[in-house]
C-alpha cells in the first residue's frame, strides 16, 4: 500500500504540474502585440492629423479635456485612449481586399470622420482630443485592434456606444438614438432619433466603467 503522504507530495509538487505553453514570437497573438506596440510608440498627434495620407490600418484617440465624466481619463499624456478603430480597404468586410481592395486615403478620412462628429457636439472640443495611427497591412488589422480593445477597454468601445456611426439614413430615422448622440448632442441626425436611455443612466455606467479600471 502506498503512503497517502507520498501521494499528496507528488500532486502538488510544481515540478511535475503541466507546463505553460512556451512563447512564440511569431504566434498570431504574439505579433499581434507587436502591431500594438508599434502604435503606441507612434507620436500622439491633433485630430484629424495635419497632414493627408494614403493607407489602411489602427488608430487610437485620446481625451484630454474637461468634461467632467472623462476626467479619469483625460490626460495630455496620451495615456488610456477614449476610443479605437480600424480603417480596412475599401471591400475588405465584404471578402473582396486584398491586392484589388481600393486604399486611399481611408485611415485620414476615417479619422477626419471622427474629428467632424466631435466637432458637431455642443459639449466637447475638438482641440481636447488627439490620436496616434498605424498604417498597417490588411491581414493584422483585425487582430490589433481586437488586441488594443481587450487591454484598454476604452470608454466609447466598452459603454459610451455610437460614435463612429454614420448618418442613418431617412428611412431609418425615428430608430433609438445611441448612447454617444446622448450624451454630446449635435449631430445632425440626432433629433431624428428617439431617445432609448436617460443621460444620468449612461453616465452612471461611464463611472463605474472608469472606477473599475482605476482599481484594477
Amino acid at each position: 500500500m502506498r503512503d497517502e503522504s507520498e501521494v499528496t507530495e507528488r500532486q502538488t509538487d510544481p515540478m511535475t504540474s503541466e507546463s505553460p505553453e512556451p512563447y512564440n514570437p511569431l504566434g498570431r497573438i504574439a505579433l499581434g502585440e507587436s502591431v500594438v506596440r508599434a502604435l503606441l510608440d507612434e507620436p500622439c498627434q491633433p485630430l484629424p492629423p495635419p497632414r493627408a495620407f494614403r493607407g489602411i490600418g489602427i488608430y487610437a484617440v485620446y481625451y484630454q479635456g474637461d468634461f467632467p465624466a472623462y476626467t479619469p481619463i483625460s490626460s495630455p499624456n496620451c495615456e488610456r485612449p477614449i476610443y479605437v478603430g480600424s480603417a480596412v480597404a475599401a471591400g475588405s468586410r465584404a471578402g473582396a481586399g486584398g491586392l484589388e481592395a481600393q486604399v486611399g486615403r481611408r485611415l485620414f478620412n476615417r479619422l477626419n470622420k471622427h474629428a467632424q462628429s466631435i466637432g458637431a457636439a455642443d459639449n466637447l472640443e475638438l482641440s481636447d482630443f488627439r490620436c496616434r495611427h498605424l498604417i498597417v497591412d490588411d491581414i493584422w488589422i483585425p487582430l490589433g485592434e481586437s488586441l488594443l480593445i481587450r487591454r484598454f477597454q476604452p470608454l466609447w468601445n466598452a459603454v459610451v456606444h455610437g460614435f463612429g456611426l454614420n448618418d442613418p439614413g431617412r428611412h431609418r430615422y425615428g430608430g433609438d438614438r445611441s448612447d454617444w448622440d446622448e450624451l454630446h448632442p449635435g449631430r445632425s441626425w440626432r433629433d431624428a432619433m428617439r431617445r432609448k436611455r436617460a443621460p444620468d443612466a449612461i453616465l452612471s455606467e461611464v463611472r463605474s466603467h472608469l472606477a473599475g479600471q482605476e482599481n484594477d
